[in-house]
């Protein structure tokens, strides 16, 4: 018995990854989809969030995306990718990242950056909001895209072909003074509000 949360299904169906309190504190699990035994990954303190997954690509398997505040000294989230079967750990070069997304070539990261601040206030535009960004392999620096609103924009999803701007990020935010879904190109530009 415990708490289970953040499930992500694995880009080729066959696994979940999730949290769970199994044995205490809040931890990164991994099992097959159709059931079985969960395989613990992570022993980070309560601190480890399942994010999501990033396909295999050339010598890579499919990692699992977690947050955790294991690896750095404020108090702040680290990007780790996972490999469920070794459970090597690997450390995306960016601080502060929260969730994110990436493109179908695993080259590209959309990601927020700061995690949520916890107040629950309504359309929050203080000194932690959450924004997205951009960063791909080679980049010396990540690239901000919703600097436009001085509010939060978070959890970035792909949709479409995922390099060459064609496809869109769809993102939530409150610009229009509830929270809802929006998209962009994957420069940051032709934003639109599609819920309402």
């Amino acid at each position: 018995p415990g708490d289970e949360s953040n499930p992500k299904i694995s880009p080729d169906g066959q696994w979940i990854a999730f949290n769970a309190q199994y044995e205490g504190p809040n931890e990164v699990y991994v099992m097959p989809l159709t059931g079985g035994l969960p395989t613990r990954l992570t022993f980070d303190g309560a601190r480890a969030n399942v994010v999501g997954w990033k396909k295999a690509h050339a010598d890579k398997p499919a990692q699992i995306m977690v947050t955790t505040n294991r690896y750095s000294t404020l108090p702040n989230t680290q990007l780790t990718l996972i490999d469920p079967s070794t459970r090597a750990v690997e450390q995306v070069p960016l601080a502060q990242v929260s969730d994110g997304a990436y493109s179908e070539s695993g080259k590209t990261l959309f990601f927020t950056r700061l995690p949520f601040q916890g107040s629950q206030t309504k359309r929050y535009k203080g000194g932690t909001i959450q924004q997205l960004w951009r960063f791909s392999d080679g980049d010396a620096e990540a690239t901000p895209l919703t600097t436009d609103y001085p509010g939060s924009s978070y959890a970035p999803m792909l949709t479409g072909p995922a390099e060459g701007g064609a496809g869109s990020v769809i993102f939530l935010s409150d610009r229009d003074g509830t929270m809802e879904l929006w998209s962009m190109t994957q420069d940051g530009k032709d934003l639109k509000q599609l819920t309402d």
